[in-house]
């Protein structure tokens, strides 16, 4: 059966339209129909039952037949905050398969050796609604506009949260990250840009509360360590 994403509130009887790239695929790539049974979820946890009324392109309307109860969060919390690649496509692919995976939330960092400066919210937006679709769950990642590390760092201190960043300089004697997560908990973890951060940046996490942390003995891309680190989150977990 197939998954929608519908931003309003989801009511048994109601009748609801959905927004137009979600009717441009139901009509041009799945050829939905009139009384054609889908699946609605508003991105937070409730999916519903509806059925077709009306597969216009322009005003494609549903009506809800039943609310499911809220489907169950993860049993762990992962925000991860990465600083978008110079090539877009690399960052992209995190996004769909962090999603896939498992994410709560991903913020785009601009740190001082960032090779992308800007980021399309909205670009980043619609790959995450279409990987939680296609990944079939019920919950939609949070993504966050383009944030300097400086600010991001102060955002977060006080927070009651395992914070984590990575890095390459071996200097340190760090932890693998997956020894270094407990179970059921909140994570928060920074992923440096292709010139990793500055000395500069990681003292300064370290004194918002981060620990330095390993991901393997390899030097892994940037989009390659922040999907490790959220596989290694979700592996934690199971």
């Amino acid at each position: 059966m197939s998954l929608y994403y519908y931003q309003g509130g989801l009511n048994t009887g109601e009748h609801i339209q959905l927004s137009d790239s979600e009717a441009r695929h139901a009509t041009g790539v799945l050829r939905s129909k009139v009384g054609d049974k889908i699946t609605l979820t508003d991105g937070r946890g409730t999916t519903a039952n509806a059925t077709v009324i009306s597969p216009s392109p322009k005003s494609f309307t549903l009506s809800v037949d039943s609310v499911n109860d809220c489907c169950p969060a993860f049993s762990y919390n992962l925000h991860i905050a990465v600083a978008p690649t110079k090539n877009i496509d690399r960052y992209e692919w995190f996004l769909e398969k962090a999603t896939e995976i498992g994410v709560s939330r991903i913020t785009p960092l601009l740190a001082s050796h960032s090779e992308r400066k800007i980021v399309k919210f909205e670009r980043g937006e619609k790959i995450l609604v279409s990987a939680m679709k296609q990944s079939q769950k019920a919950y939609l990642p949070e993504l966050d506009e383009m944030t300097p590390i400086k600010e991001f760092l102060e955002s977060t201190q006080g927070m009651d949260k395992q914070k984590f960043i990575a890095h390459c300089d071996d200097a340190e004697n760090k932890i693998e990250l997956y020894h270094s997560l407990e179970k059921g908990q909140e994570y928060i973890i920074l992923i440096g840009p292709e010139g990793d951060f500055s000395p500069e940046e990681v003292a300064l996490a370290h004194q918002s509360g981060f620990k330095s942390v390993a991901l393997g003995n390899e030097r892994l891309r940037t989009e390659t360590a922040a999907l490790y680190a959220t596989t290694v989150a979700a592996t934690k977990n199971l």
